[in-house]
């Protein structure tokens, strides 16, 4: 059957004050179906948003109220507790509120219990409102039919506030973002003007650390300043991380059997989120779940005309926005919500976006065509995939050869604490660390002057407050440091050329080697100090051409490992000081083909700033450090050591 056509109008009713169990009430605008400006008499089911970003905002306005109401969907769109019109006021703590699935429940049932519903409940959104989805879900409202989370987090401790037991810095960002926009702020100015003055400066904000309690600008945002300390000083898997609102991984049983779409890109700081929920979700449940992951940002699979990310292009069949993105919601809920047969069950679960494949050459945008295409498959991770080592040796060779060489290897530093083992030093010094050029980073955020140049769609839909840009470019960018970037010193050369970057690459490449899935780095370390950092970051090296003379060295995803819990992140323990040990630092999964005469490069170091909180190196309580020390670090490459990249290599011979 066709997809649900258009019409009906629309009847608004604005800021419907609905009750929770606690006696709080959230404000909600309701969009009904109308004809001559009157009310369209019978049931339909309903589309609901639950947003932290005003429900009221014209992003959501255009594409979802005034999208499917005209389709014959009523469409909810309320703000959470503690924001914009809701009552709950100082309740509001980022995403870690202990209300929220009793919150999802109550606005479900509420809706299906109003006349006008005919008991069918779909929820859609994008992070935060994704993310309320899924708690929503794990509290089962009998009406709750269908779900679509799109770039949400599902586990704030693995990776979304920290990863590896470090912080991740652009939540930090991020809660000025909700600062801003606080209820507090709204009826301040005082409070209004800190913030705001405070994101003029968000680079340097970012090197005031350790932070301390009511030394920040969020102190006039207490929860909010509150939520930055459980953040940062928590880095072990402790009491506050197990909470539900934190962690819905642990409760995955507790979900409900309904269909469920699943959004990202490889580029977002949740792809791992995206990917693990759907294969939970896929073996547990018998109803339809869907995966549909592209080489998109946080924010790219909605903007117009994005093929690309960061300075690489993906071509055209990389774009959706919500032209695309709206088609393929409504086909998804015409077949839950509407019983209209539209074959949706019949489709592959996984659509997904290979990256690679392009000439390596400018395009008329100035980024690199990097290329890529779509996709169909059945399961994640892919069945097929073949899990192959790829071994450190210490001369900075990067072989599938378990077999090192004997004898060689180089010291980048003098080893203060020789030991037994080859391997390849160098000095972390936290107060030069390797800068973060670009990767996987949301809201990260500084206030900048509105003549600075900004997408039209993204000066449309964001309200005047967020004529901002991030600190670190989010997606892919050639590693090389240069003037403006946060933490970058002359000389600006490449980052394989400092001296604290350990450098692991493959020959070129003989043939085209595709790499789809999570991937994990296995290291045998010392150091000189109780506790450091090692971070890892897989690259696809492009050889020279005339547009990028030195190459292009392109980041594909990267991952940290605080030392302090390397046998467990629920408890800390100290490591001795030029002691040998192994560790294991996970990626977030990527799809990438890696082409004929490219190379397959691994970046070691102890450093990744601003993405992730320094290390001072001290041993001291997390986020209450009182100095910061060098540390002399080793990663050891020989046959009692054999550090290992772990890739998940698909077979490109079909």
């Amino acid at each position: 059957m066709n997809p649900s056509n258009v019409e009906y109008g629309i009847n608004i009713s604005k800021d419907v004050m609905v009750p929770m169990r606690d006696g709080v009430r959230l404000a909600a605008d309701i969009y009904r179906p109308a004809r001559d400006g009157e009310i369209v008499a019978g049931t339909f089911p309903t589309i609901l948003l639950r947003t932290s970003y005003d429900k009221a905002a014209a992003r959501y306005v255009d594409t979802i109220a005034n999208f499917f109401t005209p389709r014959g969907y009523a469409v909810v769109q309320q703000d959470l507790r503690g924001r914009y019109n809701s009552e709950g006021r100082g309740q509001y703590y980022h995403t870690a509120n202990v209300h929220e699935g009793e919150d999802g429940y109550d606005t479900v049932e509420w809706i299906a219990a109003q006349s006008w519903s005919n008991g069918k409940v779909g929820m859609v959104g994008s992070s935060h409102p994704g993310l309320v989805q899924i708690v929503a879900a794990l509290h089962r409202p009998p009406h709750l039919t269908a779900i679509w989370p799109d770039v949400a987090p599902t586990n704030s401790y693995e990776h979304q506030v920290r990863w590896g037991g470090a912080m991740q810095l652009h939540m930090f960002g991020a809660l000025f973002l909700h600062a801003q926009d606080s209820q507090q702020a709204r009826d301040d100015a005082n409070v209004y003007n800190v913030i705001y003055e405070a994101m003029k400066h968000m680079r340097e904000l970012v090197y005031t650390t350790p932070f301390k309690p009511g030394h920040t600008p969020l102190r006039v945002v207490p929860q909010l300043e509150e939520t930055l300390f459980n953040y940062y000083y928590r880095g072990a898997y402790d009491e506050f991380w197990k909470l539900e609102c934190n962690d819905f991984t642990a409760h995955y049983e507790r979900i409900a059997d309904i269909p469920g779409t699943f959004s990202g890109g490889w580029w977002d700081p949740f792809s791992i989120a995206t990917t693990k929920h759907f294969a939970a979700m896929k073996k547990q449940n018998k109803t339809q779940q869907r995966l549909i992951m592209g080489p998109w940002t946080h924010m790219g699979m909605r903007g117009v005309n994005m093929s690309y990310a960061g300075d690489v292009d993906f071509g055209a069949d990389a774009v959706w926005g919500f032209e695309k993105y709206n088609a393929e919601r409504l086909r998804f809920f015409d077949r839950w919500l509407q019983d209209i047969d539209n074959g949706i069950e019949n489709d592959a679960p996984i659509k997904m976006f290979v990256m690679g494949g392009g000439d390596g050459r400018k395009n008329s945008a100035g980024r690199l065509n990097h290329g890529g295409k779509w996709r169909e498959e059945n399961e994640w991770p892919l069945a097929r995939t073949q899990y192959t080592k790829f071994y450190l040796r210490a001369e900075g060779d990067l072989t599938p050869d378990p077999s090192p060489s004997q004898g060689e290897g180089r010291d980048l530093t003098p080893d203060p604490s020789p030991k037994t083992g080859e391997g390849r030093r160098f000095t972390y010094d936290p107060a030069h660390p390797v800068p973060t050029i670009s990767g996987p980073v949301v809201g990260y955020f500084e206030t900048v002057p509105l003549n600075q140049p900004l997408d039209p769609f993204w000066r449309k839909y964001m309200p005047p407050w967020a004529m901002q840009r991030q600190i670190v470019q989010d997606g892919p960018k050639h590693q090389k440091q240069e003037p403006g970037i946060v933490g970058c010193e002359p000389p600006y050369f490449t980052l394989d050329m400092r001296p604290d970057v350990l450098v692991f690459e493959t020959a070129p490449l003989e043939q085209d080697i595709e790499v789809t899935g999570p991937i994990t780095v296995k290291l045998w370390i010392s150091s000189s100090a109780p506790d450091t950092d090692f971070t890892a970051k897989l690259l696809d090296i492009y050889p020279p051409n005339a547009d990028y003379p030195e190459g292009y060295h392109m980041n594909l995803a990267d991952g940290i490992l605080r030392c302090r819990y390397r046998n467990s992140f629920e408890r800390e323990e100290m490591m001795t000081p030029g002691e040998i040990e192994p560790i294991e630092i996970y990626l977030p999964p990527t799809s990438n083909l890696f082409q004929k005469g490219h190379r397959i490069r691994l970046d070691i170091s102890s450093s990744n700033f601003p993405r992730f909180d320094l290390n001072p190196n001290t041993g001291e309580p997390m986020g209450r450090h009182t100095r910061m020390e060098i540390a002399h670090n080793a990663v050891y490459c020989d046959r009692a050591h054999p550090s290992h990249l772990v890739l998940p290599i698909i077979p490109t011979d079909e």
